[in-house]
C-alpha cells in the first residue's frame, strides 16, 4: 500500500544553495573622485587665451615696426639738424597742429568735402564700370569694336584732363567728382574685362552642359571666379580717388583737405601742411582695409592657400 511519500526524496541529501555556501559580500570600495574639470578648463582656456594674445601682439608689433621706425626718424632728424625743421617739423609738432586742427572744427570740414567728392565719384564708377567691364568681356564683339577707344583713353592721365573739365563742367563740384569718376573707372573696367577672359573654360562649357541661361552662368560661375581681380581694380581705384580729388581740390577749390594742403603752403604754415597730408594718408589706408573685408566676405567660398 502507497503512503505517498517519495522514499527518493527522502534518501537524497539536502541541497545546498549558492546564498548559503557564499561568503558573506564584503563591501565596494569606494571610487576614485573624478579629477576637478571645472577648474583644469577654465586655467587652460586662459593660458590659451594669453598665448594668442600674445601671437596677436607679436604680430601687430611686427607690422608696425616700419612705421614706428619712420615716425622716429621723423621726429629725431630734424631735432639732430639733419634736415631743415622749417620745412620738415618733427612729428610732434605736426600732431600738435593736427589736434589744433580738429579742435577748431577745420579738419572736420574739410575732411568731409573730400569724403563726398571722393566716395561719391568712386561709387558712380564702380556702378558704372563693372557692368561696362562684364559686357565686354564676355561679348566678343563689343570688345573689338570699344577696344581701340579704350586705349586711348586709359594711356590719357587724368590730371591732364583736369584743365578741361574744369573749363567744361566749371570749377564747383560736378568738375571735382567728374575728374574722380573718370579716374576711377579705368582700374575697375580693365580688372573686370580681364576677369571674364580669363574665367575658366572648364567651368563654363560644364555649366553651359547643364543647360544653364546666360544670367544664371554670370551668377553661378562668372562672377564668383572675377570676385578677386574685380575687387584688385577697385581697391585700385580707391586709392586714385583720393590722389586725384587732392589734385583737383588744389584749383578753384574752397574746402577739402587738397585746398587745405596748398593753403597752409602758401601761408606757410608747414605743421598744419603736413597734418592735411598725414590725413589724407590715413584715410587712404581705412579706405583700402574696408575694401579688402568687403571682398574677403564676399570671398568665402575659396580655399585658403
Amino acid at each position: 500500500m502507497s503512503t505517498g511519500i517519495d522514499t527518493a526524496a527522502l534518501a537524497a541529501p539536502p541541497a545546498t544553495t549558492t546564498e548559503a555556501v557564499r561568503s558573506p559580500a564584503r563591501p565596494a570600495a569606494p571610487a576614485a573622485p573624478p579629477a576637478p574639470r571645472t577648474a583644469i578648463r577654465p586655467a587652460a582656456r586662459a593660458a590659451a587665451a594669453g598665448a594668442s594674445a600674445l601671437r596677436r601682439l607679436g604680430a601687430g608689433l611686427l607690422r608696425s615696426a616700419a612705421i614706428i621706425a619712420l615716425l622716429a626718424v621723423w621726429e629725431t632728424a630734424p631735432r639732430l639738424g639733419l634736415v631743415d625743421a622749417t620745412f620738415l617739423p618733427p612729428v610732434s609738432e605736426v600732431a600738435r597742429a593736427w589736434w589744433e586742427l580738429l579742435g577748431d572744427g577745420q579738419l572736420a570740414e574739410h575732411t568731409q568735402a573730400s569724403l563726398v567728392r571722393s566716395f561719391g565719384g568712386f561709387a558712380i564708377a564702380v556702378a558704372v564700370a563693372v557692368p561696362l567691364g562684364l559686357l565686354i568681356g564676355w561679348y566678343r564683339p563689343v570688345a573689338v569694336l570699344l577696344g581701340p577707344l579704350l586705349e586711348v583713353f586709359r594711356n590719357t592721365a587724368a590730371l591732364a584732363l583736369l584743365p578741361v573739365f574744369v573749363l567744361l563742367l566749371g570749377i564747383g563740384e560736378t568738375s571735382k567728382v567728374s575728374i574722380v569718376v573718370y579716374a576711377c573707372v579705368w582700374p575697375i573696367l580693365l580688372n573686370t574685362i580681364s576677369a571674364v577672359g580669363n574665367a575658366d573654360p572648364t567651368l563654363v562649357k560644364l555649366a553651359r552642359s547643364m543647360d544653364l541661361s546666360t544670367p544664371r552662368l554670370f551668377q553661378k560661375v562668372i562672377l564668383p571666379a572675377s570676385v578677386p581681380a574685380i575687387f584688385t581694380g577697385i581697391r585700385l581705384a580707391g586709392a586714385v580717388s583720393i590722389l586725384v580729388l587732392v589734385a583737383a581740390e588744389m584749383i578753384g577749390a574752397k574746402a577739402g583737405l587738397g585746398y587745405l594742403i596748398n593753403a597752409s603752403q602758401f601761408n606757410f604754415a608747414i605743421p598744419q601742411m603736413y597734418a592735411g597730408i598725414v590725413t589724407i594718408s590715413a584715410i587712404g589706408v581705412a579706405f583700402n582695409q574696408l575694401l579688402v573685408t568687403i571682398e574677403r566676405r564676399l570671398s568665402l567660398w575659396r580655399v585658403p592657400a
